[in-house]
């Protein structure tokens, strides 16, 4: 159900206000398309390159053109085509593209080609193109950090359900679901607030990114996704607060010009794709379409999913303890007024049921829908201007975990479901190159954003009357300056300035089930605004030919300001309203090494930094069962110091072999403690008397590991593929002891074996983790019975796991394809790290993709 006030949010005078600007938009687009694709004069026609796979002499899309010096880059588009003209005098453009040997000409080798450039294919590269280090087009072996990438392709031969399942592709991130329609990242022992999630350059991170357990990366949509990037380590330089343990980039699709003499209005470029998918274990209903047009100077891309999930079978070879063969019918208002006798000794007879099929995991089962729309003008060579409006928005879902606790030998919960999770963005940018700014920068990108994010929890214990909701609604707007200049041949600069505020609104109902008005009642947040400003810069020293080295710097500010109410159902007084205001600097240092065109090697040094949020300096909530944590206005910034270093080695074309190793250690970590307010150490809470907590700065933690990788050609149809992480991490307890940390995942990781022939592909792939005994996991969670199995002494622990998955491709003919997977070949019945869900059993999904 849908809360009045997320209606009027949605429709607020700001949305209307965004709808017609949007609207206004369109009508400029279409009006000015039709003067800017008039045709021109000969001589003003683009330079247009043609590239060609060297094999096949198919069309080669999604290369690379890029010029270091001149900062100028280009990318072939569906057709294969490239504008090249605006590298003209250039002597060294680099074009790569995955799974082609890279190639560094000048332009005048260009022109000489006839129009035709052919690629040789290549399975393995040292130096695919990365953006997320610098916010720049860079060559990873240009970059210290280790970065994983998940291309397209990928996405599109494994077809992920949700953008949580599409980074564990990466087999690098480790992916907690407290429910179906959820996913949060682990990586490098760090998790939620101490990651940071970027799209298309803007920050998604908002004030009440809590240090439990996150879903916000399922509004993301696969489908639309044109490059994913997973940056390892403190990235606090480029992208501010959270990039502790690592930032998620992710790009989506971008509309093409027509590059070849299709001027006429009438007469642009166009291309699309439409799949269609269904998979056995949820009942998933999914289809997708994407629509781009392209003119000269004007291009326009839209993209729309819908996804339909029912409640998820588990596998039936496996742990008895993750069997729930019941489930609760939730008594509803319609129940009370068709019942002559509503109440049973006073309690609401919410009703037990055994399932039919006790491998169903109920409730588990949402809907979902994402759309996209983008606009781009280009009305000079030198200036690229883009709108992007992207909006998702699920259904209620139950949170399966809270469905497993029990009470008296009754389940706990009646209902306990997310309401609507949703996100919409309104993203301006403007891209700048040469000009009148030469002696400033080389290029310059403006963007200006505004996003709404809205989420709710409803619950009600089972038998009792009242139905707790809250909601919140977080407006985020953000301003971010970035600009790169070459100082010299040898020395690159980037730099900018970021601004980002954030307005938090929290509000909570109780509701009796026979009244159709509501209460009010304990909201989860105060009502705040967080700011956030930044100045910072990044530069790249070639120190010979052989060796980079990489600086960088941030300074940063930020503010929160909350209004506190007084809620009646507490017994003690908070204060009326707080306000915390800090700063921070953090820094970082890396060297890249190549002795020669087969070695890469890389040493990073840097620090990360988190500002307290809303979250942590103004929430109520009920933590655990008879504790309650409160607000604590007098946090400060946690650090994270880190080192790693990384090992890139390539033996002749066949073998890639990549190796990196960490250790961080977090200072001033934010951890629930207990806590005196008012000089009181309990308080009534939902008729609980609880025990004061409060987020503080009380705590250090560690982390370390290792990360390998290898690729290997075995043949000319076959490909191994390996991924493996191991990781230990700790953290001090409020007594000083250590205990280990609770977001690093056991050994984990996938191999697979890949096979390509004409138009056959096919993958058989093991997803594996490894055992994390009763004494090898957090304190806070050796209790948790109702997520984790029970060895022989009844005690909690996670087991290993292994399962077998079969992913087929045929290319029915250039425009289409059909895709088959089998996933969890053996049924086994397995529940991933710190999850309260247990992932699918046997699964079979079928569907197809249609490009034209």
């Amino acid at each position: 159900m849908i809360h009045p006030s997320i209606i009027s949010h949605i429709f607020s005078p700001i949305s209307i206000r965004s709808i017609s600007f949007l609207t206004l938009i369109a009508g400029l687009v279409l009006s000015t398309a039709m003067y800017a694709a008039r045709p021109m004069p000969q001589d003003n026609e683009p330079v247009v390159l043609l590239v060609l796979d060297a094999e096949d002499a198919s069309p080669v899309i999604g290369v690379s053109f890029w010029s270091k010096k001149a900062a100028i880059s280009e990318i072939t588009n569906t057709k294969g085509q490239v504008r090249i003209d605006r590298f003209k005098g250039q002597e060294q453009i680099e074009i790569q593209a995955l799974g082609y040997r890279k190639r560094v000409v000048s332009y005048q080798d260009l022109r000489a080609l006839n129009d035709t450039l052919y690629m040789v294919p290549e399975t393995f590269q040292l130096e695919n193109v990365v953006v997320s280090a610098t916010r720049w087009r860079q060559n990873y072996t240009s970059v210290s950090q280790a970065i994983s990438v998940i291309e397209p392709e990928v996405i599109q031969r494994r077809q992920p359900q949700t953008m949580a399942d599409a980074l564990g592709l990466s087999g690098k991130v480790f992916i907690q679901k407290s429910q179906q329609g959820g996913g949060s990242p682990m990586i490098r022992g760090f998790a939620t607030n101490r990651l940071l999630y970027s799209v298309d350059g803007i920050r998604m991170n908002t004030a009440i990114f809590r240090s439990g357990n996150i879903q916000n990366v399922i509004n993301l949509d696969p489908f639309s996704m044109q490059r994913t990037e997973i940056l390892f380590g403190p990235s606090s330089v480029m992208y501010g607060s959270d990039a502790i343990g690592g930032v998620m980039s992710f790009e989506t699709l971008t509309p093409e010009f027509a590059l070849d003499s299709l001027r006429k209005v009438f007469n642009p470029i166009a291309s699309g794709k439409a799949d269609i998918r269904g998979t056995t274990a949820n009942n998933e209903r999914t289809g997708h379409l994407d629509l781009q047009l392209g003119w000269n100077k004007w291009a326009w891309l839209g993209s729309i999913s819908r996804w339909q999930y029912d409640h998820l079978r588990q596998g039936s070879n496996g742990p008895d303890d993750y069997v729930k063969n019941y489930y609760v019918k939730s008594y509803t208002a319609h129940d009370w007024q068709s019942t002559d006798e509503p109440l049973i000794d006073g309690r609401v007879p919410d009703e037990i049921v055994q399932q039919s099929d006790p491998l169903l995991q109920i409730p588990s089962g949402y809907d979902q829908w994402n759309t996209m729309q983008k606009v781009r003008w280009q009305p000079t060579d030198g200036m690229d201007i883009r709108y992007t409006f992207q909006f998702s928005e699920t259904s209620n879902y139950g949170r399966f975990d809270r469905h497993l606790l029990m009470r008296d030998g009754l389940p706990r919960y009646a209902r306990w479901d997310y309401g609507p999770q949703g996100w919409k963005m309104h993203l301006l940018s403007l891209k700048l190159s040469g000009g009148v700014g030469k002696p400033v920068y080389d290029q310059l990108i403006i963007k200006g954003a505004r996003q709404d994010f809205w989420e709710s929890r409803m619950s009600r214990n089972f038998g009792e009357v009242f139905t707790e909701q809250q909601e919140e609604l977080v407006q985020a707007n953000s301003i971010h300056i970035d600009a790169i200049k070459w100082l010299s041949e040898k020395i690159l600069l980037s730099y900018g300035v970021e601004w980002v505020q954030n307005k938090v609104n929290s509000k909570g109902f109780v509701q009796r089930l026979n009244e159709k008005e509501s209460e009010v009642g304990i909201s989860r947040y105060p009502d705040a605004t967080w700011n956030s400003s930044a100045i910072f810069l990044h530069s790249d020293i070639q120190l010979n030919t052989k060796t980079k080295l990489q600086a960088g710097l941030r300074y940063n500010t930020y503010h929160i300001d909350a209004q506190f109410g007084n809620p009646e159902r507490l017994d003690v007084v908070l204060f009326d309203q707080a306000n915390l205001r800090d700063r921070a600097l953090v820094g970082s240092l890396g060297f890249i090494s190549r002795p020669n065109n087969v070695w890469v090697l890389k040493l990073n040094l840097g620090t990360a930094f988190r500002s307290p949020n809303v979250d942590d300096m103004g929430k109520i909530f009920d933590s655990e069962p008879g504790a309650v944590t409160v607000p604590n206005s007098n946090l400060k910034a946690e650090y994270a110091w880190n080192i790693d270093a990384g090992v890139v080695h390539r033996v002749l074309s066949g073998l890639k072999i990549e190796l990196n190793a960490y250790w961080t250690h977090l200072n001033d970590a934010m951890v629930r403690r207990d806590y005196e307010l008012n000089g009181q150490t309990t308080m009534l809470y939902q008729g609980i008397d609880s025990r004061i907590q409060a987020i503080q700065n009380a705590a250090y933690a560690r982390v370390y590991g290792m990360q390998w990788s290898l690729d290997a050609q075995i043949g000319s149809r076959w490909i191994l593929t390996t991924r493996m992480n191991l990781q230990k991490g700790e953290e001090e307890l409020d007594n000083g002891d250590i205990s280990p940390s609770r977001h690093a995942a056991p050994f984990f990781g996938e191999s697979s074996l890949i096979y390509e022939h004409n138009s056959w592909s096919g993958s058989l792939i093991y997803r594996f983790q490894g055992t994390k005994s009763h004494s090898q996991m957090a304190i806070t969670e050796r209790e948790k019975t109702d997520l984790y199995a029970l060895n022989e002494d009844n005690l909690t622990y996670a087991p290993s796991w292994g399962v077998w998955n079969l992913v087929g491709k045929y290319e029915i003919s250039v425009w289409g394809n059909m895709l088959l997977k089998i996933e969890n070949i053996t049924d086994h019945r397995y529940r991933p790290y710190s999850s309260g869900i247990s992932a699918a059993g046997r699964s079979v999904q079928l569907g197809f993709s249609v490009h034209f």
